[in-house]
């Protein structure tokens, strides 16, 4: 279902039959002040202060190239394969106060209920278990979000208890599967 290709520049991406998940660049910047600034990112992610080119620049420096150094994984720009454009994020994070990776994703509002976050989930939790060995994959949300919490239940994570994160005040539904 999912394969793995090595890109130009030795940096592996995923593929699905309609999408490709690729590690975040610096040339990514623009995108991803959009993708953090639509309203469903703010509704439910929260607002992360990213309201600028350099500020994305530094979000992908300081977060994203961070952890693929670092673990191996991260979050990772999705792109249509017919066209090239970009519409989301997904990838696995590495969370003060949660003992294993979660998985996170995100889509650009007109692109959602396409079954692309099924698509780019389930090539995520495919790589987890291929390329990482990971033995746990974790998943968070808000209580309103239906859309993330339908989509985790859909790529097999079961409900587990509400949390709290570090540094935050919202309660959080917490997630799980062994893989």
């Amino acid at each position: 279902m999912t394969k793995t290709v090595e890109s130009a520049d030795s940096e592996f991406n995923l593929e699905t039959e309609r999408l490709t998940l690729e590690r975040f660049t610096l040339e990514h910047a623009p995108f991803l002040k959009e993708l953090m600034n639509s309203p469903g990112w703010l509704q439910y992610i929260g607002d992360r202060g990213v309201y600028t080119v350099d500020a994305a620049e530094r979000y992908i420096r300081e977060r994203f190239i961070v952890a693929y150094v670092q673990y191996g994984y991260g979050f990772r720009a999705v792109r249509l394969k017919e066209g090239g454009q970009l519409i989301g994020g997904c990838g696995l994070i590495r969370r003060d106060g949660l003992p294993h990776p979660d998985i996170g994703f995100a889509l650009l509002p007109e692109f959602a209920g396409r079954g692309y976050g099924y698509e780019m989930a389930m090539a995520t939790l495919d790589n987890a278990r291929e390329a990482f060995g990971l033995p746990r994959i974790l998943g968070i949300t808000l209580p309103a979000n239906m859309r993330s919490i339908r989509l985790l239940e859909r790529i097999g994570l079961q409900y587990e208890k509400m949390i709290q994160l570090p540094g935050d005040e919202e309660e959080l539904m917490l997630f799980g599967m062994d893989l």
